[in-house]
């Protein structure tokens, strides 16, 4: 049964063009130019080069035999260009050759240097799924040397989480002595992605206010329209013992418990009455109804008050309070198209 693929083998390296040389010299492997050609830019022009120097001796010298063209493949292992030969034969789109830790490093150098950009990628991934804060610093050394942002994004990541296990190892101190740009970039690097991060969390609080406040005219709607427990509409008693609305544990309660202080407090200094008037001002803003139809207590009287003092052109603090009103419209609209993608995925 060996005996057909040994004589295919032999076949297929008779019909060979081209000699691919270790930087040892020991390895001699046979390949196709126009495999090479096609997977490496760079290999097909120094074919095309040998090629045409082979012609132009070939006819100076009375059209002797021409040999195989040689390709060099330098600053590597034997093991690691055999490889890095191997895989361009299987191509991009062939069966997926695992790529060992010890040949990861030359050869995403080689994918780099004859840029070869699938394998540039695998070798990137094999060796970022392999990262330890000891390799850190290294490997980011090399994703800068050979042009791998995915690879150069991991070590940043990494750095960011493990540095104080990373300032600890030896070539972090190597670093330190002998290379302190580098050390500065990555110190730089870690302070701006600290700095993305918080702005990040404080945004993310900022919309949680914004959701808050989209609930809170939600459930003020609700109660002063319809009634909910104890707080109804103006002039009129909510229906006997009626059953909490969905968001009375959340917001609802909390409301009613303002609204019912608000109408029994005095004075003028009180925190609670002060946080319930800009509710209620804050509702007039986003309030769409027509004059004269909204049963929410004062709505009409604020709407007045904001056309006058946009007649007037107010000040810094109406632009601050006309960008809370912005960031609130768009909290509602984005809760609502979330709640109707939710009602049509539970109809589906």
């Amino acid at each position: 049964m060996c005996q057909p693929r040994v004589a295919a083998a032999s076949a297929a390296a008779a019909a060979a063009d081209v000699e691919v040389v270790t930087s040892s010299g020991r390895r001699r492997i046979p390949a196709h130019s126009s495999v090479l050609a096609s997977a490496s830019p760079v290999l097909e022009s120094i074919l095309q080069r040998r090629l045409k120097k082979d012609a132009a001796a070939a006819a100076g010298g009375g059209g002797g035999k021409v040999g195989r063209a040689v390709v060099r493949i330098r600053g590597v292992t034997d093991d690691a260009a055999a490889a890095f030969v191997r895989l361009l034969y299987a191509g991009s789109s062939g069966d997926e050759e695992e790529i060992d830790e010890k040949s990861a490093v030359q050869l995403l150098v080689l994918a780099h240097a004859y840029r070869v950009p699938w394998l540039k990628r695998r070798c990137e991934e094999a060796i970022g799924s392999r990262l330890t804060a000891e390799t850190v610093v290294d490997t980011m050394q090399l994703a800068g040397l050979c042009d791998a942002p995915q690879l150069h994004l991991r070590c940043t990541k990494l750095l960011a989480k493990e540095f104080k296990a990373v300032e600890k190892t030896e070539a972090w101190r190597f670093l330190q002595e002998n290379d302190p740009w580098l050390e500065l970039d990555i110190l730089q690097l870690l302070h701006d992605a600290d700095l993305r991060r918080r702005r990040w969390r404080r945004k993310r609080a900022e919309q949680g206010v914004y959701v808050e406040l989209s609930e809170a005219m939600g459930c003020l709607t609700h109660i002063c329209e319809e009634g909910c427990t104890e707080v109804g509409p103006v002039g009129r008693a909510p229906a006997p013992a009626p059953a909490p609305c969905p968001a009375y544990a959340t917001a609802c309660r909390g409301l009613q418990l303002l609204i019912r202080h608000f109408s029994r407090c005095h004075r003028a200094s009180c925190t609670r009455c002060q946080r319930m008037w800009q509710l209620l001002r804050l509702h007039s803003a986003l309030c769409d109804l027509p004059d004269g139809r909204c049963n929410t207590p004062l709505c009409m009287q604020f709407r007045r008050k904001e056309e006058q003092k946009a007649a007037a052109k107010a000040g810094d603090d109406d632009d601050k309070w006309g960008l809370l009103v912005k960031k609130v419209k768009v909290a509602r609209a984005m809760s609502s198209l979330g709640k109707r993608r939710q009602m049509s995925c539970s109809q589906c």
